[in-house]
């Protein structure tokens, strides 16, 4: 079939998952086994080898049977960091830094008297802990539409995005948001909480998908960073998502067609080159 490859420059764990997949390996080796609360990424060939070394996932609180957690690169919000210590349980916090400074804007507009809206997924482990860090006084959404089940918009409002977000998906929240509830006295903060290394690795990724015939995304369909990635590919070219070599079909090709290639950052090195391997071998 003799494709051409190239892969994206960005690829492979970001700087939060890395760090802490690095840091529970090293608590496995040392103790023999630790426990999260909740995945650590969303990632089943990750996390089943961190399973097999010695990781053991709690779905809740309450299924934590040790006396020391691990809170994921996700984080939580400050109610469930105060359950786990009621129970005299250690936590090991290896919150990403890029989601702690949302957690830290969320809590400063909400102790300042603003009602924060989250442009993200109400359903993201991290949403939900961003939200946690705002005290009740905010909402999540990726639909401007869906405010309308407030009957009157706050009129101080503090505007924030999770993590992984596609940067020019927030700036249309943000003006949409703007139209709607701009008036007399109204006064709207807006920080950029999207992460740096996401930014980029998004950039490149469809730089790289406007030049080529194919792109595939790796990653888990639970991934919110991969799904946002395939989505922006499929704007410039035709894509396919998939989470290992195993999920290529030799029918998307043609022949001498420019295959890009480029990752979530929940997959692993080894699963990528396994893709392009696989590619290589059509």
């Amino acid at each position: 079939m003799n494709l051409r490859i190239e892969k994206a420059p960005m690829t492979g764990f970001c700087f939060g998952v890395k760090r802490a997949i690095d840091a529970l390996e090293k608590v496995v080796k040392e103790n023999g086994q630790i426990e999260t609360l909740g995945a650590v990424v969303h990632n089943h060939q990750v996390m089943q080898r961190l399973v097999d070394i010695g990781v053991r996932v709690a779905d809740s609180v309450e299924e934590i049977q040790g006396k020391t957690v691990a809170i994921s690169a996700h984080g939580v919000g400050p109610q469930v960091e105060d359950e786990i210590r009621k129970r005299n349980i250690e936590i090991v916090n290896f919150t990403c830094s890029f989601v702690k400074r949302a957690q830290t804007a969320a809590r400063r507009l909400a102790r300042a008297g603003f009602f924060v809206i989250v442009h993200g997924d109400v359903n993201h482990p991290e949403v939900k802990g961003i939200l946690g860090w705002a005290d009740g006084k905010g909402i999540a959404t990726m639909d401007i539409e869906s405010l309308s089940i407030l009957d009157n918009l706050p009129r101080r409002i503090g505007v924030l995005s999770q993590t992984t977000q596609i940067p020019a998906f927030f700036t249309v929240f943000v003006k949409d948001l703007v139209d709607r509830a701009l008036k007399k006295d109204t006064e709207i903060r807006i920080i950029d909480t999207i992460c740096h290394d996401i930014r980029e690795r998004q950039q490149a990724t469809l730089d790289l998908a406007g030049k080529v015939d194919i792109m595939l995304v790796i990653g888990s369909n639970t991934s919110a960073n991969t799904n946002h990635l395939a989505k922006m590919c499929a704007t410039a070219t035709k894509t396919y998502q998939v989470e290992t070599a195993d999920d290529i079909l030799p029918s998307w090709f043609k022949v001498n067609q420019l295959v890009g290639v480029t990752s979530g950052t929940s997959a692993s090195e080894e699963t990528i080159n396994e893709v392009v391997s696989k590619l290589k071998s059509l």
